[in-house]
């Protein structure tokens, strides 16, 4: 059960500035920090729209009481959020299909994030609805398995997610930065990206890249914190 207190940090702002950024310069920027977030073999499945939200966590294990249901969730899940669903990695039966697909989009739900697979792909495409995950079959989940938990702690392979953390997807990825240090990865972020901008356009001007590297200290904001 989800309680009113987990749907408030669920529904948080996320800072605007977010949006501006790219899965590869929040990577970076969790390592500096020392922070694991980069969800290794998870990518988009439908689209590569960008996905931004707060997480809603759903875990699943194997079914013990047939018959069994996967998806009923979807309707305490508030709007803007992402769903991050934990099938153990998974990739024999689903957890996500098209009824879901459509629910979400009408309920405007940011996306799905799945460690295991999905299925009715062409529905997420449809809608153009972000759904990322280890890959696809046709193999439904009912009476495989069974949700465990909501919004508890879950994981993403080697990544643990927990409810109200913030996720990001591009065509890279996913990356996943922690509700309480999403303030001081935003803010290495963004000095990162400054300074690859500035790079940029140094090189435009006809320096070589090691010297525009150098002037603008970029390898030393790439290395982790001590």
């Amino acid at each position: 059960m989800t309680t009113s207190q987990e749907l408030s940090e669920i529904s948080k702002p996320i800072p605007s500035q977010y949006s501006e950024l790219s899965t590869a310069e929040i990577s970076d920027a969790l390592d500096r920090l020392k922070l694991p977030g980069s969800a290794l073999g998870i990518g988009p499945i439908s689209t590569n729209k960008k996905i931004l939200g707060r997480a809603y966590t759903v875990r699943f294990g194997p079914v013990e009481l047939i018959p069994g249901t996967v998806g009923d969730f979807v309707d305490t899940v508030p709007a803007g959020a992402v769903v991050v669903l934990d099938n153990g990695g998974r990739v024999d039966c689903t957890v996500w299909g098209g009824i879901l697909t459509e629910v979400a989009t009408r309920r405007s739900i940011a996306g799905t994030v799945i460690h295991g697979v999905c299925r009715d792909t062409s529905a997420a495409e449809a809608f153009n609805y972000p759904l990322y995950s280890r890959g696809k079959f046709m193999r439904t989940g009912k009476d495989r398995v069974q949700v465990e938990e909501i919004n508890g702690p879950v994981s993403l392979g080697d990544v643990r997610v927990r409810p109200g953390d913030i996720l990001i997807g591009d065509a890279d990825g996913i990356v996943v930065v922690p509700g309480g240090r999403e303030d001081d990865v935003l803010a290495v972020a963004l000095k990162t990206r400054d300074a690859e901008l500035a790079i940029i356009e140094s090189v435009r001007k006809g320096k070589t890249l090691s010297a525009a590297r150098i002037e603008h200290n970029y390898h030393t904001l790439q290395r982790s914190q001590s």
